[in-house]
């Protein structure tokens, strides 16, 4: 039996039927390639499982990139403070991206990516297509996810956060106090953070023998103007919840306004819980009782992880969720008698 083809761009360029500087201007993100040659090089890189050699004499290039769908909040201020503590731990820069979309990166972004030098690439709360990912692979370009959108694909690290715990912890706080009908504010249905944290409000509804109500669990973004919205309808019910659990704290500020423009105390009339504890949360008025998300933490630990991969350390487990915590604040009471 012959021995297996060692994958080399000859290898690549042979079975595609172009030329080897074409293979390499691929590989490179070069523009000056015809869209339907590019895709047919990418998909035979991808199925071949290419990457790129590394020269002996490369050198680190003191750079990392942070790729973010969008940066509109507190909660992206917070991964950009943990990764760039832990850039400047190594001697390292951030190089920031914002995709304006959760499709995950896109061509124009690969391509600037690879005209010039990076020792790898921490991608926040997006979606890491195949072609993406083959592409990165390619090119021998470290990766690591943070907060993935969907269910990572076999062998891409991540770091996440124990986002059921949470919502465990955040709706059990609740029933000890008292409160029987609770609701709850998600993200989008199709985020693994909104899954986990609703999966956690139903798991310790269920334990406390508590049903579980379709129309109290509502989806919608992370934002303040989802929280205002569906706090105002949910408190429009007829039998309106005594406890909002929102997925976010930004969702809780929208249910605190909510709860003021109908004349709703908090935490008198309506207790509210959020969800990753923002240096805002403390601040508030009242101040928020919220579960604790180490944002900075997971993407401190991205960025160490993706600078160790590219010094060639393998990381010890694909994927880390880094210890949610239930902080108490004024925001949450007993249910009045």
């Amino acid at each position: 039996m012959s021995a297996k083809r060692r994958v080399t761009i000859a290898l690549i360029a042979e079975e595609a039927g172009v030329s080897i500087p074409t293979v390499s201007k691929v590989i490179n993100g070069r523009p000056e390639v015809a869209l339907e040659t590019r895709h047919r090089v990418e998909r035979l890189l991808r199925e071949h499982g290419y990457q790129r050699r590394a020269s002996q004499g490369d050198t680190p290039a003191g750079l990392v990139d942070l790729v973010f769908a969008e940066i509109e909040s507190p909660w992206a201020m917070e991964i950009v403070r943990g990764a760039e503590s832990a850039a400047r731990e190594a001697a390292a820069s951030l190089v920031i991206s914002v995709l304006h979309t959760h499709a995950g990166p896109g061509r124009d972004w690969m391509e600037r990516l690879a005209s010039r030098r990076t020792d790898g690439v921490v991608i926040v709360a997006s979606k890491l297509s195949a072609g993406v990912q083959g592409q990165l692979t390619a090119r021998s370009l470290p990766f690591v996810v943070v907060d993935p959108e969907g269910e990572p694909a076999p062998g891409v690290v991540s770091v996440g956060a124990t986002n059921w715990n949470g919502g465990l912890a955040a709706t059990r706080h609740l029933v000890e106090l008292g409160h029987r009908r609770i609701a709850m504010i998600s993200g989008p249905a199709d985020m693994l953070c909104s899954q986990a944290r609703i999966d956690g409000y139903r798991a310790a509804l269920e334990t406390a023998g508590i049903p579980v109500e379709p129309e109290l669990i509502r989806r919608g973004t992370f934002l303040v103007d989802s929280g205002h919205d569906h706090g105002h309808a949910l408190l429009s019910l007829d039998d309106p919840p005594t406890a909002i659990f929102a997925g976010s704290d930004l969702q809780a500020f929208g249910v605190f306004e909510a709860a003021r423009q109908r004349g709703l105390r908090v935490p008198e009339d309506l207790s509210v819980v959020g969800f990753d504890d923002l240096p805002l949360a403390r601040s508030a008025w009242p101040p928020l009782t919220t579960v604790r998300q180490p944002l900075q933490e997971m993407a401190a630990l991205a960025t160490r992880t993706v600078l160790g991969m590219g010094r060639g350390e393998v990381p010890e487990t694909r994927r880390v969720e880094l210890a949610t915590e239930l902080i108490v604040r004024e925001s949450t009471a007993p249910l009045p008698a």
